[in-house]
């Protein structure tokens, strides 16, 4: 059975940082490419960033691009995001997911506050 498991969400002022992870299992992780995609009441479900199977090849929403950095860990099965400079904008539940531009399995989420 495939499961992502998201963790790492909170609550964070403007300027904050936060790190997200992902653990995976039930497939081969090292051989699929993963993502993000995030979801906010205003704005419906917005993809956020993907990474290839080699963690070499990475991308980015412009509304994210220069302050998050996604990341993976084969050995551990991990997928990670780094959030920098967080805005209010960034409020959202974050879903771990599976490929790149068809993704097939999706965490239950994880909230990401951000307020003053």
């Amino acid at each position: 059975e495939v499961q992502l498991v998201e963790s790492g969400g909170g609550s964070v002022q403007p300027g904050g940082s936060l790190r997200l992870s992902c653990a995976a299992s039930g497939f081969s992780f090292s051989s699929d490419n993963m993502g993000w995609v995030r979801q906010t009441p205003g704005k419906g479900l917005e993809w956020v960033s993907s990474i290839d199977s080699g963690g070499i090849n990475t991308d980015y929403a412009d509304s994210v691009k220069g302050r998050f950095t996604i990341s993976r860990d084969n050995a551990k099965n991990t997928l990670s995001l780094q959030l920098n400079s967080l805005k209010t904008e960034d409020t959202a539940i974050y879903y771990c997911v599976r490929g790149w531009y068809a993704m097939d399995y999706w965490g239950k989420g994880n909230l990401v506050a951000v307020s003053s």
